[in-house]
């Protein structure tokens, strides 16, 4: 049996990244950037005005004030997306929206709340600094600039950047393609009469919905029955993605022969038990380089053995460099106990309270139930060396969900 850390360290060592792609930056959200992306221009392209006002001489303007007002000249209106076809001489201005190039001749932009329309002139309210309200040419990004890096996950500020560069076309990481088999006679599917013996295969759409999560095209195979030739032929039509995953078959039963039949197909099986709870019963190899889980039947554990050893191996096929769920400190609210020898994840809720984070459990702690999967959001550490934890005791606690940090207030 081996332990979590060897068994995801070897996990890890066999996982390649998947190859390149070209889609349009539209359609990037979340993928991992496969390229560095550099700046193709300036950005802005031009000193521009930041407001809309009057674009003058900043001499003209020194000393003025409400009871002494300087008086120039309007020559022009310029809208956004326009140039000027004059140039500002002394004594005159340009009326300026927010956007548009700055005129020759102009080095200042006073904002319209400090200036008074007179027929054809214009009254400087304010004396307003030498260059204010202008965005430079090139203040945010610089030509030849790298903006996004390679490893990049994509949210909606690169898309804006890319965009703002000129590129409406980059390289990400490919998708990897994750096959789902379920195993056992006892299963059916969801829309299927359940008569007595039998069970929903709920692994089979957890596990997609999942896979799904981290980023990946995931496809169910169906159901494999409890004969090596009905399991065999699933996981030859699962041999064209590129991660298999199996739920079920991998303990020691009679009809519990996963393992056997991966290695008939070619796989170089790493291990197959695993020192933790919920999911000792895991196997891991390759077929033709391809990742393949041998995960355990009852729902929970096959979440849990998810968790640890799938999703950090798709998450780094995808390029992603940051792979890990993140794992916090937080304060016990209750004892445990357990027999010593195996690292536990328990089923938990964490809160943020009085200026810390708080753990309970989220229910009975059966490979089985579900409901308490559901009500949690972390996934208490047990350390295998201990057999006891106090209320009080500060332990490590691996985030699932995150939204227990959302509010149902703004905050400010």
């Amino acid at each position: 049996m081996i332990s979590v850390e060897d068994a995801l360290s070897l996990i890890l060592s066999q996982i390649r990244e998947m190859g390149s792609e070209r889609v349009d930056i539209t359609s990037s959200l979340g993928r991992v950037i496969a390229e560095d992306i550099y700046a193709r221009r300036n950005n802005p392209p031009w000193d521009n005005s930041a407001m809309d006002g009057y674009a003058v001489m900043n001499e003209d303007i020194m000393s003025a004030n409400r009871e002494n007002p300087a008086i120039l000249k309007v020559i022009e209106d310029l809208p956004a997306g326009y140039t000027a076809k004059n140039k500002v001489n002394k004594g005159e201005a340009i009326r300026i929206m927010t956007g548009a190039p700055i005129p020759m001749g102009a080095d200042t932009v006073v904002m319209v709340e400090d200036t008074e329309k007179d027929g054809k002139n214009v009254k400087i309210l304010r004396e307003t600094p030498f260059g204010e309200n202008i965005r430079r040419a090139g203040e945010d990004i610089k030509t030849g600039e790298l903006v996004v890096p390679k490893g990049t996950v994509i949210r909606p500020a690169e898309v804006g950047i890319m965009a703002t560069c000129g590129r409406a076309f980059i390289s990400v990481y490919q998708r990897p393609r994750v096959a789902v088999v379920s195993t056992g006679d006892e299963l059916v599917d969801v829309d299927e009469e359940i008569t007595e013996g039998k069970i929903v295969t709920s692994n089979s759409y957890t596990l997609s919905a999942m896979a799904a999560d981290c980023g990946a095209d995931a496809f169910k195979l169906g159901i494999a029955r409890d004969t090596r030739e009905a399991l065999k032929e699933k996981l030859r039509q699962a041999l064209h993605a590129d991660v298999i995953i199996t739920s079920g078959g991998v303990s020691v039963g009679d009809f519990d022969f996963v393992k056997d039949v991966l290695k008939e197909l070619g796989s170089e099986m790493k291990f197959w038990k695993v020192a933790m709870k919920p999911g000792k019963p895991l196997a891991f190899g390759t077929i033709g380089g391809k990742p393949a889980f041998g995960l355990p039947g009852n729902p929970v554990s096959c979440m849990v053995c998810f968790e640890q050893f799938v999703r950090p191996s798709i998450l780094k096929m995808m390029g992603h460099n940051r792979i890990y769920r993140p794992v916090i400190k937080a304060t016990l609210k209750e004892d445990i106990k357990k027999k010593t020898g195996r690292k536990h994840f328990m089923r938990s809720f964490v809160r943020f309270e009085d200026g810390q984070y708080t753990v309970t459990t989220s229910g009975d702690q059966g490979s089985g139930i579900l409901k308490s999967m559901v009500a949690a959001n972390a996934l208490l550490i047990f350390p295998e060396e201990l057999s006891l934890l106090k209320a009080g005791d500060k332990v490590k606690v691996q985030l699932i969900d995150r939204t227990f940090e959302y509010s149902e207030a703004p905050g400010y």
